[in-house]
């Protein structure tokens, strides 16, 4: 009994000086992990803008976005994100029930930002979390205009450059969408394309009118990958088969 009594001070000690971690600071820990997964998530050497970074941050499951302040995350210091998320504990010692929590946590994304950094410890602001709407739809290329308008040239025939590029004028495509053309050997080569990011598989489309023989078609996802050359004039007038 004498025994028990030294030892009672002891235990009051060792929980009372936190060796032993409550739970609120256990669903804290918990609640961070769930900030440094989405830095995680976020993290990319692809250039975006704030409102990307903050749309894609939204859109993760268990984050909510409070704040958002800088261009780009290849534009000065690069993108700051304040998120809010939530973690849960339970310990049977402390608490008659599990013990929820919301914290507040800072993101930086950019550039020279490294996967896997702790997130920030800060306020949450007063504020509502922000939406954001979908991003702008890219500009549709014309696959099937291509397809029915450009002309059909029988065996035998000349293709006439001219016509093919006054079906691409008639086309009013939007001035985002880029074009070429090119003639080898009789034969016209057409590619059309949307700005790449130099990341993601560009989205083009790819046409070749020949005698006997008008074409069009767009390029394997993994022909159309930065420095692949899918999308040109070039493999329009003389593609390559798609590797297995």
């Amino acid at each position: 009994m004498r025994r028990l009594l030294l030892l009672a001070p002891l235990l009051l000690c060792t929980v009372g000086c936190g060796v032993l971690q409550n739970s609120e600071d256990e669903a804290t820990d918990a609640a961070r992990e769930v900030a440094r997964k989405a830095g995680e998530r976020l993290h990319s050497q692809r250039p975006r803008t704030a409102q990307e970074v903050g749309r894609s941050a939204a859109g993760l499951d268990g984050v909510e976005v409070l704040g958002l302040s800088g261009k780009g995350t290849h534009d000065g210091d690069g993108v700051d994100v304040v998120v809010r998320t939530s973690g849960s504990a339970y310990n049977g010692i402390f608490d008659v029930q599990q013990i929820v929590v919301q914290r507040c946590f800072s993101l930086h994304v950019s550039s020279t930002s490294e996967w896997g950094e702790d997130p920030g410890d800060v306020d949450c602001p007063d504020n509502p979390a922000m939406t954001f709407p979908p991003p702008p739809a890219p500009p549709e290329l014309p696959y099937e205009e291509l397809l029915t308008r450009l002309p059909r040239v029988p065996e035998g025939g000349r293709v006439d450059e001219a016509e093919v590029r006054r079906v691409l004028a008639d086309l009013d495509m939007d001035p985002a969408i880029r074009s070429e053309v090119e003639e080898d050997s009789g034969r016209i080569g057409i590619h059309l394309s949307l700005k790449s990011n130099g990341f993601d598989a560009q989205d083009c489309v790819l046409a070749r009118v020949a005698p006997g023989e008008t074409v069009v078609w767009t390029p394997p996802r993994i022909q159309r990958m930065p420095g692949e050359g899918g999308c040109s004039v070039g493999f329009a007038l003389n593609p390559m088969p798609a590797p297995h």
